[in-house]
């Protein structure tokens, strides 16, 4: 009798081990600003697709022309905020782009996206220290490493080995 109880107490245990390792996956694999699919997500507007996907095809002028009018209509989305941030950084606009992360996690301080792309801007802008701020947000955002966590450690990393970035 014993056995069979210690036998179905170890099956829950790994069954609730199982479930939270599911839970934990599902978690860290939100909230991020990289390639993610979000041109197929039909819980976002028509509008924030087309801009992922101007995005995606380096169409950065294109897509801050859609995300300015989406984030005036959507003022309370943070994933519109952080693309527009981006799409800024990558024209060389690094004010605005500052800007619109800043405004991103002002409406989430959890964005995981906002804060790898803003450590990046600070890679850019030569301010490694700020960068690292960014990558100490991310280590307590995230309870696995997370893959904007990943990128932007690399990205310090070869910053401060004088390697050419990848970002």
């Amino acid at each position: 009798m014993q056995n069979a109880i210690a036998r179905s107490a170890g099956k829950t245990f790994l069954l609730i081990l199982m479930i939270v390792s599911l839970a934990l996956t599902a978690w860290a694999a939100g909230g991020g600003g990289g390639d993610s699919g979000e041109e197929n997500d039909s819980s976002k507007p028509l509008a924030y697709r087309h801009a992922v996907k101007a995005i995606k095809a380096q169409d950065y002028k294109g897509a801050i022309e859609i995300l300015t009018q989406y984030v005036a209509e959507h003022g309370d989305d943070a994933d519109g905020f952080n693309y527009l941030g981006y799409s800024y950084r990558k024209v060389g606009d690094y004010d605005n782009a500052l800007k619109y992360y800043g405004r991103a996690l002002e409406l989430d301080p959890k964005h995981r996206g906002a804060h790898e792309y803003l450590g990046e801007a600070y890679l850019e802008l030569n301010r490694p220290e700020d960068a690292k701020k960014e990558l100490a947000a991310l280590d307590k955002l995230c309870w696995l490493p997370c893959q904007e966590y990943s990128l932007l450690k690399t990205a310090v990393e070869k910053y401060e080995t004088g390697a050419k970035p990848t970002y």
